[in-house]
């Protein structure tokens, strides 16, 4: 029987979906599927929130499924690439408060009453380990597929491990453009099976579908070549860590960027977002490092950012401001693990971008020379404090729904308790095939 796939992001950034036949499709276009609204609220390993007021308080009510306009677009890791609609919850004939994507969708309805439309892109991290899904992966790195040897040597921007891994790669850019993925350069990282795959930039919304798609491609095709892909932050504790930088130009109506004045030091604007973005930094961390594992990544002179600092050109500060010509003047946001959520991300970035230009917010002088050794505001390291400073944060409250910030919460602090009393290699292996 021919079939089809319906998934939709839980804040987790887990797909949540169904497997319908194809008969199904009328049905599906006109938004008339339905699953739970709890379904978007679930824990990293997919159980039901306790005392979430989605589930028996409210009965448990369902919502409708959305098509959100990119599908169908193909699964190529699976032996049949049956289509999959990506979708967003509504509750009432209205995005769901508790869905992610609809939160950034909120936040970009907000920039384009300003006449502003974002473009941004990311830098999308991941390391291959040994083994398929069904229980032997663990985190010793993927065997070399010419020699058949385990890896046991990063190789930075080596052409020889990329070609290694040539069969990969080349289904995976072959998945990339069938899903209309904007696939870039890839590179071998700094950890031993680790790399990085840049996308494209493209408006806010679709960059954002793309790297929630991507990372499903990702582990589909790793687990099609009997590996298996995490894009956990630090799946070895003694390892690189895995990031998503995302890359984020301002455009106006005119076509023209908002953040270039034509000078290298970029526009007012530019740095009003830049300071909005700080102010955010420390209330927004658990989106940026959702996991308990995540915090492991922030090591100073890791090349991931401590203190909540900005340069031009400096890959030691949380935002960095590239070398570029004027017309593509950018902030890249150097803080977030490879698992994050991507609209989560996408919508706690921008919508701190917004709170700076809208308030005219002052950004502190750039900083030059090496973070690491500079005494700066620290980025929160711990997961208790950064679900407190995220629960607690006024900048948040200005982003978010209360209804997704209680959400998350509740998830984040059920997964805590779960965590405690548990080892650091313990804790990655329980997060490998999940993040």
């Amino acid at each position: 029987m021919d079939t089809l796939r319906i998934a939709c992001p839980d804040l987790n950034g887990a797909a949540r979906g169904k497997r319908l036949p194809a008969a199904a499709l009328p049905k599906v276009e006109k938004g008339e599927a339905r699953m739970p609204l709890s379904a978007c609220n679930l824990d990293i390993f997919g159980r039901d929130i306790e005392n979430s007021p989605l589930v028996f308080d409210s009965g448990d009510a369902d919502g409708t499924l959305q098509p959100t306009g990119r599908g169908p677009v193909p699964m190529p890791w699976l032996p049949r690439p049956e289509p999959l609609y990506p979708v967003m919850m509504m509750q009432n004939g209205a995005p769901f408060a508790g869905d992610a994507r609809a939160a950034l969708v909120a936040v970009l309805d907000r920039l384009a009453t300003h006449g502003l439309a974002p473009h941004c892109a990311t830098e999308m991290e991941f390391t291959l380990l040994d083994g398929d899904t069904d229980g032997a992966a663990h985190r010793s790195a993927a065997r070399d597929p010419v020699s058949g040897r385990p890896q046991r040597h990063a190789d930075i921007c080596s052409l020889d491990t990329l070609d290694r891994f040539s069969a990969f790669f080349d289904d995976l850019y072959d998945g990339a453009e069938a899903m209309g993925i904007p696939a870039q350069s890839a590179l071998s990282e700094a950890g031993v099976g680790q790399f990085e795959v840049d996308l494209a930039h493209r408006d806010a919304l679709r960059a954002a579908d793309d790297a929630w798609l991507f990372k499903m491609l990702v582990k589909g095709m790793a687990r099609k070549h009997g590996m298996t892909a995490t894009f956990l932050a630090k799946p070895d504790p003694e390892d690189a860590g895995n990031g998503m930088h995302v890359h984020c130009s301002m455009m106006q109506a005119d076509g023209r960027n908002l953040f270039d004045d034509g000078t290298e030091a970029g526009s007012d604007a530019l740095r009003q977002a830049v300071a909005g973005c700080l102010a955010g930094l420390a209330e927004s961390t658990l989106i940026f490092a959702p996991h308990a594992g995540s915090y492991d990544r922030f090591v100073p002179g890791a090349h991931a950012p401590t203190g909540i600092s900005w340069g031009y050109d400096n890959r030691t500060t949380a935002l960095r401001i590239p070398l570029s010509p004027p017309a593509a003047r950018r902030i890249e946001h150097r803080v977030a693990g490879a698992d994050s959520n991507p609209y989560l991300l996408f919508a706690a970035l921008l919508g701190a971008m917004l709170y700076g230009i809208e308030g005219q917010m002052e950004a502190p002088a750039p900083l030059t020379g090496n973070a690491y050794t500079q005494e700066l505001p620290s980025i929160p390291t711990d997961w208790k404090d950064a679900i407190a400073a995220f629960a607690e944060g006024r900048l948040m409250q200005n982003i978010f729904d209360p209804l997704l910030i209680d959400n998350l919460v509740r998830t984040k602090r059920q997964e805590q308790a779960h965590m405690e009393g548990l080892s650091r290699a313990e804790i990655a292996d329980l997060y490998l095939t999940r993040a």
